[in-house]
């Protein structure tokens, strides 16, 4: 029997105030993929995350997040939002951002158990930030700080990490550095990451779905020029990164 799918979004409408946002988006991501998600300003992408992780609610259709409602499934996703939502002169470490990831599992008072302890230092492992455990937030480069911010995610030990933009206004040597990381938490995970970089979160991901309030999927092989301008409604011109 095939597994439960990760994501599943079935005739998916949403609106702010009376302007249509989403238009009957369906979109299934199988566990262990990973995805890409593209497409103009306004286009819907941050509120379809916001939708999957519960925080939102669609105005028509069903989103299932393994197999649950999106609100019973929290605890097994993992959300790195596009800025920090804290101020970056915040008098705390980096330690202490990435354990933010454990509320909600750890006890309320008192110290942390050892497992949390221990999914705190796993995680900055793997986000590759370990080094800047005792450093406070402030003395951090962007690349660095989106990255405290996946290793807080990985905190939460999640089945699925949401990633909104993680690489956002830092530079290419830093997006590189993000995206190595997701390639390896792939092969353990399901990851579905906002971009605006076409070209290059191609090189990483499986499969994009395109969205413009409705919703496309490609695999990374099948997007053409055509297929993007029909997104972006002008001509799109993909630019090859090289290192």
């Amino acid at each position: 029997m095939e597994a439960v799918p990760a994501i599943e979004v079935r005739g998916v409408w949403f609106a702010y105030g009376g302007v249509t946002v989403l238009e009957d988006v369906h979109l299934t991501v199988r566990q262990g993929e990973f995805w890409g998600l593209v497409g103009p300003n306004g286009g819907g992408k941050s509120t379809l995350l916001k939708l999957i992780l519960g925080l939102l609610r669609p105005a028509r259709g069903r989103i299932r997040v393994l197999g649950m409602p999106p609100e019973r499934a929290r605890l097994q996703v993992g959300y790195v939002p596009q800025f920090a939502g804290f101020r970056r002169d915040f008098p705390i470490l980096v330690r202490a951002v990435v354990a933010m990831g454990r509320l909600g599992r750890g006890p309320l008072i008192g110290p942390w158990r050892g497992r949390d302890r221990a999914a705190v230092e796993a995680a900055m492992r793997e986000a590759e930030v370990e080094g800047l455990a005792e450093r406070p937030i402030g003395s951090l480069s962007g690349g660095q700080l989106q990255r405290v911010l996946v290793a807080r995610a990985l905190a939460t030990e999640p089945r699925i990490l949401l990633l909104d933009e993680p690489t956002a206004n830092i530079d290419q040597r830093g997006e590189r550095d993000i995206f190595d990381v997701l390639r390896r938490l792939a092969e353990r995970m399901t990851i579905l990451v906002v971009s605006h970089d076409i070209a290059f979160i191609s090189q990483y991901v499986q499969r994009v779905a395109c969205l413009n309030r409705t919703l496309l999927c490609h695999a990374t092989d099948a997007l053409t020029p055509e297929s993007l301008e029909r997104l972006y409604g002008a001509p799109v011109r993909a630019i090859a990164h090289r290192h």
